[in-house]
């Protein structure tokens, strides 16, 4: 009677294993296209932002290995818990640099430099990051997994990074706005870091009870 729950589980499994794939590739065009501009501009903003990106991508391959060892059910609660771990010290890395590289801009009055391909680059991540979220929580929703839901939350993350990145970089090249973007970001890093605690903690999320038999996508 267990044998209809298997096909269903497996397809949701298998959809988590391609946005892990397309967050991975995503991250990683986006780490050396940031990483570049932001070199050619002088931008540290725009550095940051790719740095973050490659962090992501660790967050990414942390998950990509749970899909794939989730048909191993006897050890299924340890992978869970090893995944978690994984994204909640990613979470806790990328506090830390925000930080870091905040509160240097602010003390060295660093500011975004003008780039364009930055300007696209942050608008196109504010279109793709949101959906790439939802369908991460519905993943994880599905396979009652907290550690999917904790990449959906450092998905959102980044999706706010963005608008950070972008705002700085309109709100210097329009209006000479240097201190917005570090700012911004500085005020960020406690709710980051917070979250990154409560997933080393293997805090459970309130939506991971769906029901298995089921198909959730």
């Amino acid at each position: 009677m267990a044998e209809p729950a298997v096909l269903p589980r497996t397809a949701i499994v298998q959809r988590g294993r391609r946005l892990e794939y397309f967050t991975i590739v995503w991250n990683l065009l986006e780490g050396l296209i940031a990483v570049a501009a932001g070199a050619v501009a002088g931008s540290i903003s725009l550095l940051g932002f790719g740095l973050d990106s490659f962090i992501e991508v660790t967050s990414g391959a942390a998950l990509l290995w749970r899909m794939a060892v989730d048909s191993d059910v006897r050890r299924r609660e340890l992978h869970e818990k090893r995944a978690q771990q994984a994204v909640g010290i990613c979470f806790l890395t990328l506090a830390a640099f925000i930080a870091y590289q905040s509160a240097a801009d602010l003390w060295f009055r660093r500011a975004p430099a003008h780039s364009l391909p930055g300007i696209v680059l942050a608008s196109v991540s504010l279109l793709v990051m949101p959906v790439l979220s939802r369908a991460k929580r519905k993943v994880g929703s599905a396979l009652g997994s907290a550690a999917m839901h904790a990449d959906a939350r450092q998905t959102d993350f980044c999706t706010y990074l963005s608008a950070i990145l972008l705002g700085g970089l309109l709100l210097n090249a329009l209006l000479r706005i240097a201190w917005a973007d570090p700012l911004a970001a500085l005020l960020m890093t406690p709710i980051i870091a917070k979250e990154g605690v409560d997933t080393l903690r293997n805090k459970p999320c309130p939506d991971c009870h769906a029901n298995l038999d089921q198909p959730a996508l």
